[in-house]
C-alpha cells in the first residue's frame, strides 16, 4: 500500500452496486513448486491482462495472504456481467488456465499440491459500507476514489442509507 494519506476519514466514492471477487491459492505441499508457482504466475499474469484493458470491467484489487500456505485477491468489479465477460473470453489468459485445469481434473492428473478457490458477491447499493481513517486510497476507495465521509455521512447506518443520484435523462 502506498499514496498519500487522507488525513480524517474518507470513505469510498462507489455509485451503485459494488461487485468483489475473493480469489486464491493454497499451497498444500511446499515442496512442489514446480506446481504452485505457476498458479501464483498465473493469477499476476491476468491482473496484469486486466490493467493494460480497464474496459474489461476491473477497478482495482488488493494482494493478500491468509498465511504462508495461502494468498488471494480481492478484485472490484464494475459489474458481475463484466467478470463473467474476462472469466468466458476465450481470448483472455483465464479461459485458457481453467480449460488447462478443467482438462487435467478430467483426466485425474490433478495431484493436490495447491487449492484454488474464489468467492463472488454482488452487493446492492445500501449493503455495504466503508470507511478509512488516516489512510491513503485501501481496498474499494483505492478502486473507485475517496470523499469525505462527510458526503456519504458520519454514522455506518448513513452510509449504508446513501443512494446515488438518479440519472437524469
Amino acid at each position: 500500500m502506498s499514496g498519500k494519506v487522507n488525513m480524517g476519514n474518507t470513505t469510498a466514492a462507489l455509485e451503485g452496486d459494488a461487485v468483489v471477487l475473493l480469489i486464491g491459492m493454497r499451497i498444500n505441499h511446499f515442496w512442489a513448486v514446480h506446481h504452485w508457482l505457476p498458479v501464483m504466475v498465473s493469477m499476476f499474469r491476468m491482473l496484469s491482462e486486466l490493467k493494460k484493458d480497464r474496459s474489461r470491467g476491473l477497478l482495482g484489487h488488493v494482494l493478500l495472504t491468509g498465511s504462508p500456505r495461502s494468498y488471494y485477491v480481492v478484485q472490484y468489479w464494475k459489474t458481475k456481467e463484466q467478470l463473467y465477460s474476462y472469466a468466458a473470453s476465450p481470448q483472455m489468459f483465464h479461459h485458457r488456465v481453467w480449460k488447462y485445469i478443467n482438462r487435467k481434473q478430467r483426466e485425474g492428473k490433478v495431484p493436490g499440491h495447491v487449492g484454488l478457490w474464489h468467492e463472488s458477491y454482488v452487493s446492492p447499493e445500501g449493503s455495504y459500507e466503508s470507511i478509512y481513517a488516516y489512510m491513503p486510497p485501501y481496498g474499494l476507495s483505492a478502486a473507485t476514489g475517496a470523499i469525505p465521509v462527510e458526503r456519504r455521512g458520519r454514522t455506518a447506518k448513513e452510509r449504508f442509507a446513501h443512494r446515488s443520484a438518479p440519472a437524469r435523462p
